[in-house]
């Protein structure tokens, strides 16, 4: 483990590099700091699923401007944008409704609604997509996969792990905000970095696997929090600083010699 480590650390800090979000590496991190918007920062991260390139080509032909126009000028800028599982009804509903949210309040205070209960950073993820349901009722299988869905509980009133989604693009989106580097924004200042989860996708989760992080053969929130408790072994102020360079290891299909 102690190697592994080495390796890790080694591969973060040739990682924390600007040079590592560039249109040869896509990212939607890159559309995301040129704004240095918390709100444009969530629609990136939302809309991140699928291919690298093709996410950030969608997200360059948006005008996030459009935030702060009334609604009828979002109807109309983006009446031709579609994405994948999101119509274009479904890309007009979604922008409304961060419009409508954004002129109540900041979504780090909107976070911190459910995460200050327990410094459980899955509460302040359900505070945000309840807060997104509950500002628009515009509804479709397109509008629902892209917000996502409230997390199941257990009969105590907490979140369960099995039976959950990963909540990739959110604990993604928080990385993004909390953790400050080379990379992540660090817009956020009062959610403590160490509660964060690890963004599991299809990448980090092989490669976890490979790595002996994880032994868990389904990718889900209880492999998530596995992968991520296995990380602050390593660093238990920051585990998912490893989140990047381990995603860049199974993009980049390379393994450890």
């Amino acid at each position: 483990m102690i190697n592994l480590k080495q390796l890790l650390d080694k591969e973060v800090d040739q990682r924390d590099s600007s040079s590592e979000l560039s249109l040869d590496k896509p990212d939607p991190l890159i559309i995301a700091k040129k704004y240095n918007d918390e709100y444009i920062s969530l629609i990136c991260a939302l809309f991140a699923y699928g291919n690298a390139g093709q996410i950030v080509k969608f997200l360059s032909s948006l005008d996030f401007n459009i935030l702060d126009q009334d609604e009828n000028t979002i109807k109309n800028t983006l009446q031709n944008h579609y994405y994948r599982f999101q119509k274009n009804d479904d890309v007009i509903a979604f922008f409304i409704s961060i419009k409508r949210l954004k002129d109540t309040d900041s979504l780090e205070n909107i976070f911190k609604k459910g995460y200050d209960k327990e410094q459980n950073v899955l509460d302040g993820i359900e505070s945000i997509i309840q807060s997104i349901l509950n500002i628009n009722d515009y509804y479709s299988d397109g509008y629902k996969f892209l917000i996502g869905t409230i997390p199941k509980k257990d009969k105590n009133d907490k979140i369960k792990l099995i039976g959950n989604s990963a909540y990739k693009r959110y604990n993604m989106f928080l990385r993004w905000m909390v953790r400050k580097d080379n990379l992540d924004m660090g817009l956020w200042k009062s959610i403590d970095k160490k509660d964060l989860i690890l963004p599991l996708d299809t990448h980090t989760f092989k490669v976890s696997q490979k790595l002996g992080l994880l032994e868990r053969k389904t990718a889900d929130l209880k492999s998530a929090v596995l992968i991520t408790e296995a990380l602050k072994k390593f660093d238990v102020k920051d585990p998912i600083k490893y989140d990047f360079a381990i995603y860049r290891l199974g993009q980049e299909k390379k393994t450890f010699k």
